[in-house]
């Protein structure tokens, strides 16, 4: 991205803001979207990715949580250079707060079994009432406290930690289950990293274009990325609902139900402490002892297959102690 793609910092369309930050969070929401729509789309069987469970998918969400972050700890940084403006902050704060109160209300009503208790959103609440405590240290010295928080629940972890609302320090020994979970440590990590790079911003050190973007796609993007809050609170039930549409008129797919099934098992399996080894050949062998029934033939869980679904279950608890642990993994399919 070059100067020239963007015209004179005095022709933007609100004073203070920096087009280049817009449209790198604007590419965030996008990628954000994409993985909703994904994960919604696994959700009501239509697609056998794993997205809730592929370690590649977990890391495609945790950069883009990432990158929030960092730009939430730039925007902090670059809103109160000329001193802290309490009023602004607090505004700003109470915005997000009710916005994430919407997001756990939302969730509890539809996965109250994983509903999200602290997630992105509550993370930048949080990151901004202590990112404003350390507001002012130099940029070198907020690094070190991103290293430091994101290395300290590799090193420091406490059973004690594991009930609500300790969960949310992130230093808990067992990850609790939800759709969205955000944790302190080792989130503010990426929002010191960011504050840092704001102070670069600041003093010069980092010059970025200020105005908007010539470019139509690249002006979408900076536009979207002032509207982020509302983009965040509106896109997902709108994916959500289109995927629930499309379940409704689209055939079951076996293939799909099979491997969605075996990847849901797997989940469940590694919650109690399993190895992977010992999930994958156990819920392959459930699988294949579902075959031949009409269980691949309905779409999402079924009560009535309950009782044979238990009974395979049982027949397959050893299987992961004689089994080959590549047999029936979805990854081949």
């Amino acid at each position: 991205m070059t100067d020239s793609t963007f015209p004179r910092a005095d022709a933007q369309p609100r004073a203070g803001r920096i087009a280049a930050i817009d449209l790198l969070r604007g590419l965030a929401l996008i990628a954000m979207a994409v993985y909703h729509f994904s994960w919604d789309l696994a959700n009501v069987h239509l697609v056998k990715w794993g997205v809730a469970s592929d370690p590649l998918w977990r890391d495609f969400a945790k950069g883009i949580a990432g990158t929030f972050l960092m730009l939430a700890g730039i925007s902090l940084v670059l809103a109160h250079r000329d001193g802290i403006d309490i009023t602004r902050f607090t505004g700003r704060v109470l915005r997000i707060a009710a916005g994430a109160v919407l997001v756990s209300l939302a969730s509890w009503y539809m996965f109250p079994d994983a509903w999200i208790f602290f997630g992105i959103l509550h993370m930048m609440v949080a990151g901004s009432i202590a990112g404003l405590l350390v507001l002012r240290l130099p940029p070198i010295l907020l690094l070190a406290l991103a290293a430091g928080a994101m290395a300290l629940p590799v090193y420091y972890f406490n059973p004690a930690l594991d009930p609500l609302p300790y969960a949310v320090i992130g230093l808990s020994d067992t990850v609790p289950v939800s759709n969205d979970f955000v944790p302190f440590f080792p989130w503010i990590g990426p929002m010191l990293a960011g504050m840092a790079i704001g102070r670069w911003i600041v003093n010069g050190s980092i010059r970025l274009p200020q105005g908007l973007p010539k470019s139509k796609p690249l002006g979408f993007l900076a536009t979207l990325g002032r509207w982020s809050l509302v983009f965040y609170l509106v896109h997902q039930p709108v994916l959500f609902g289109i995927a629930e549409g499309l379940a409704a008129i689209l055939p079951v797919d076996p293939v799909v139900e099979r491997v969605t099934f075996i990847n849901d098992c797997k989940a469940e399996c590694g919650n109690f402490g399993a190895g992977e080894g010992y999930c994958t050949a156990f819920c392959g062998c459930v699988a294949s002892s579902l075959d031949g029934t009409e269980i691949w033939k309905s779409r999402g869980p079924n009560a009535s297959f309950g009782p044979l679904i238990a009974t395979a279950a049982s027949t397959c608890q050893g299987a992961g102690d004689d089994s080959n642990p590549a047999a029936d993994d979805p990854s081949d399919d």
